[in-house]
């Protein structure tokens, strides 16, 4: 007879819309395999631990509508076996107890290192996969695929920014809008253009290893200026929250006593960068003896546990079940990807960089015609501002300083611009070549 096999299913980081309907297709398609399946409850949260009370059997009728809601049938936790080797121990112990055979982990980049290091301890013992998730779309995944969660999260993002927008207008006010994005502005460029925000500040577009907030503060203050020249007291900033990480320490204090979590990451709901913007770039703006009206709010929570979109519900339901149908079918220490419509199981090595020995993060690529695109749509200052005396005149006025004077205080600002967007001619096509 053969030894019943038994696949668990465990989520780590942070929620993402889609995580429920991973857990559902893999689960429907283990037991249509009659293989037994056992939620993981919150990570690694018990197990790394040696506690295998908290599981509960999974089936398919319980999954099989799952996905339609957000959140995660079986919690989530940020619980790192890898800091303690007795704690990675105990998460293999825990799950062999358990006669597990296979484990399918869900999260993001530390749930994947996790996950590596964990197939890494078993070796040979369990077989695991890693189904990628986040809604920063931050993972080293190829340009054009996203990651889970990501789509919803912007469309929800849209939805808040388009209703802020129309507040913005209406009561002559300045909003910061913070999105979520430790590693990368992936989510905040995608709400911001999407959104027509009236410019979005990502940390990819600041070269060099720190930001200065005076570079965020002036580039801000120009736009306001910018609007203001053109008689609006109103706008919507789209900021990513990775810029609190990039700013020098020494112009945010107190961060080197911020909270950090398990991975060592620092807790960004402790640094208050839109309270922080806001302060600031209301003072810089008084030496202009100008005024305005700003509101700092941060978008993310309403995100993570929205009920996915029909795309994010389709893709995640494939992912589900590919990353099934691959670790049972003998599959081993792989992140589970879907391009261009096919299965590409990609190894845990192959998003590892061999420097840091972490995962790999994917950034926005600032060159691209995508983002040149993004940058046009934007009210900020441009390097062509300054070419148009017109323009300069008319924004120096505003700021009640000379052409002089403005040009000196902010005219830094465009030495990164991207440079201009060309296209190649369009070479027309032989029309025989249709035939």
């Amino acid at each position: 007879m053969t030894e019943r096999r038994t696949l668990a299913i465990l989520v780590g980081g942070g929620p993402a819309p889609g995580i429920n309907s991973v857990i559902g297709a893999a689960t429907i398609r283990a037991r249509l395999e009659a293989v037994d399946v056992l939620g993981v409850r919150d990570g690694f949260e018990w197990i790394m631990q040696g506690d295998i009370d908290h599981v509960v059997p999974l089936d398919i009728g319980e999954v099989s509508r799952i996905h339609f809601r957000g959140g995660s049938y079986i919690g989530i936790s940020r619980a790192n076996p890898t800091q303690n080797p007795a704690h990675l121990d105990n998460a293999v112990l825990a799950l062999l107890r358990l006669n597990v055979s296979q484990l399918i982990t869900i999260g993001g980049d530390d749930t994947a290192y996790s996950a590596m290091k964990l197939e890494e301890k078993a070796a040979g013992r369990l077989q695991v996969v890693h189904v990628p998730k986040t809604i920063d779309n931050d993972l080293d995944l190829p340009p054009h695929v996203d990651t889970f969660g990501f789509q919803t999260a912007r469309h929800y993002g849209v939805e808040i920014v388009k209703n802020l927008m129309v507040d913005a207008k209406t009561t002559s006010r300045w909003y910061l809008v913070i999105t979520m994005g430790r590693g990368a502005g992936h989510l905040a460029m995608g709400i911001g253009k999407a959104a027509g925000a009236t410019l979005t500040l990502i940390p990819e577009e600041f070269p060099g290893p720190r930001i200065r907030l005076k570079s965020v503060v002036d580039t801000l203050v120009g736009a306001i200026i910018k609007r203001l020249s053109y008689g609006r007291l109103d706008g919507v900033a789209v900021l990513a929250e990775g810029l609190a990480l990039g700013i020098d320490p020494a112009d945010l204090a107190g961060v080197e006593e911020v909270e950090r979590d398990t991975h060592g990451n620092v807790r960004i709901a402790e640094v208050n960068i839109g309270e922080i913007l806001k302060a600031a770039v209301q003072k810089r703006l008084k030496q202009f003896e100008l005024k305005a009206t700003i509101a700092a709010k941060n978008i993310g929570y309403e995100l993570r546990c929205a009920d996915p979109i029909p795309m994010d519900m389709e893709y995640t339901r494939d992912l589900g079940y590919c990353a099934a149908k691959y670790v049972l079918g003998g599959g081993n220490a792989a992140v589970i990807s879907l391009q261009a419509g096919r299965f590409v199981p990609i190894p845990f090595a192959a998003m590892i960089d061999p420097v840091t020995g972490r995962a790999r993060t994917r950034r926005v690529d600032i060159t691209s015609t995508r983002y040149a695109i993004a940058r046009r749509y934007m009210i900020r200052l441009r390097r062509d501002d300054f070419e148009d005396p017109h323009e300069l005149a008319r924004f120096a006025a505003t700021a009640h300083v000379s052409v002089e004077e403005f040009r000196r205080q902010f005219a830094y600002l465009i030495e990164e611009e991207p440079p201009p967007l060309v296209f190649d001619s369009v070479v027309e096509r032989d029309p025989g070549a249709l035939a």
